[in-house]
């Protein structure tokens, strides 16, 4: 706070009011006029130091939190919220940002909260429309986006389960053996590891009749373990799951499902890997997704994945970006906890790395990477395997990348290889991509004309005017 400029009127009339104070009742605790009072409530007055102070000795109460050190935060988030396209035409100062996250945080927040869901329904509405079927001018829901929509618009982060899944965490409820006799003894339910024999191909099969659940005996100790935490949230967790999707707008029960099997997957995901201890363990480890998967006993895109969840309010970690390919290029899973610009359009681009490491499969590749307007972010991908785990059992190499801010980089253990190296040059996609020289495009840029070739080839595949 020192040097800082405080206007606090919101905060000290709430403060007032919570003490059941008038004004003058106030003005006569703090030695000053209720007219100073109602100054610095309306923000015609800053608190100055000396004023905080006084406050703080006289109701007993945290600087901090009257301070609000979440500001910051809140008005990171609103000019990133103030970028979009749509804010184009309003001149908006960042002082006026960082005015209104400080003395004005209940607007602050139901902007953002409006911006979120005008985001989500505005995704949804644009994906169903691509997917439209017909010519009688219906829109098709398409579930998947409907799905990826309600995950982005809340950052792909949801607190109250992380706090649920941390207080079964604390009562021992982190290992195979114990979520197994967690279930025994609240379900009446008997833990099984069994052959592919009798699963057919599946993972997990709760076997209604016989009171069992059955886990995979060709799944790793990770898989077993998560498979297991996610039965314990099926079973458990029903009713704070369903008051989340009730916070959704869904055009079919497709796409609720495909929610609710998330939002069971992120409580799982959270008991293994608790939030404050994970975040910990990242910070700590410089955010090295090999070394957290080892010490969480969990596998390689488990870490990865949790990774992305860490944006709770006052706590946040690194903000990450996820996705998962097949070497088609078909995206499989997409988390956006970072703003990442290949969120809504897939991995287009041939030279990000996450294309690249399928040759090199096992090996972590870290790849800085810089977008055609400038902004550069870190690329950390692996190729991991689907499915196996017997002969016969079919396998299918995927692909996945974390991305993030390289403002990030010192932060991260991959930072040291990439504080040196030059960036790579990639795209959204070839269509939406305007650099000239790529000898990797496969299409070229829209609103740009083709130039014809006649006295000397310049080695790209397009030619194409620069303006």
């Amino acid at each position: 706070m020192a040097g800082k400029t405080l206007y606090l009127g919101p905060r000290l009339k709430k403060l007032r009011r919570e003490l059941g104070l008038t004004q003058a009742n106030m003005a006569a605790d703090l030695e000053i006029s209720a007219s100073y009072i109602a100054l610095m409530e309306r923000n015609q007055r800053p608190v100055t130091a000396e004023m905080l102070l006084k406050l703080a000795t006289t109701y007993r109460i945290d600087v901090a939190d009257l301070a609000d050190q979440g500001a910051d935060e809140t008005a990171a988030r609103l000019q990133s919220t103030l970028r979009d396209p749509l804010f184009a035409d309003i001149a908006i100062e960042r002082l006026d940002i960082e005015d209104i996250a400080t003395s004005y945080p209940g607007i602050a927040e139901a902007l953002l909260r409006l911006y979120t869901a005008f985001g989500e329904e505005q995704l949804a509405l644009a994906t169903r429309r691509e997917n439209a079927k017909g010519g009688g001018g219906e829109i098709a829901a398409d579930p998947v986006a409907e799905a990826r929509a309600f995950l982005a618009a809340r950052r792909n982060c949801f607190p109250a389960l992380d706090d649920s899944a941390a207080a079964a965490a604390v009562k021992g409820l982190d290992s195979f053996e114990a979520m197994q006799r967690h279930i025994a003894d609240n379900f009446g339910l008997d833990v099984r590891v069994a052959d592919d024999g009798l699963m057919r191909g599946g993972v997990r099969w709760h076997d209604y009749h016989r009171r069992r659940i059955n886990i995979a005996e060709r799944l790793d100790h990770s898989g077993r373990r998560f498979q297991l935490a996610l039965q314990i949230a099926i079973l458990e967790q029903g009713e704070a799951i369903e008051g989340l999707l009730a916070e959704g707008r869904f055009a079919s029960d497709g796409s609720r499902s495909l929610v609710r099997r998330a939002l069971q997957g992120y409580w799982a995901a959270a008991l293994v890997m608790p939030y404050r201890s994970f975040r910990k363990a990242a910070e700590e480890l410089r955010y090295d997704i090999e070394a957290l998967a080892a010490r969480f006993s969990v596998s390689f895109e488990q870490a990865a994945h949790r990774l992305t969840n860490l944006q709770k309010p006052g706590e946040e970690g690194v903000p990450f970006f996820f996705l998962r390919v097949d070497r088609a290029g078909n995206v499989s899973k997409r988390l956006d906890g970072a703003g990442f610009p290949l969120a809504q359009h897939g991995g287009g681009c041939p030279l990000w790395n996450v294309h690249q490491v399928f040759a090199a499969p096992g090996r972590v590749d870290a790849q800085l990477i810089e977008m055609p307007d400038g902004e550069r972010y870190v690329s950390i991908a692996r190729v991991v395997q689907a499915g196996g785990g017997s002969f016969g059992t079919q396998s299918v190499p995927r692909a996945i990348a974390l991305a993030c801010a390289a403002d990030h980089l010192d932060r991260l253990v991959y930072g040291e290889a990439l504080e040196q190296a030059d960036p790579t040059p990639i795209g959204v996609a070839c269509r939406l991509c305007h650099r000239p020289r790529c000898i990797a495009r496969s299409a070229p840029p829209l609103g740009r004309e083709l130039v014809p070739v006649r006295f000397r080839d310049s080695g790209v595949p397009f030619d194409f005017s620069a303006d």
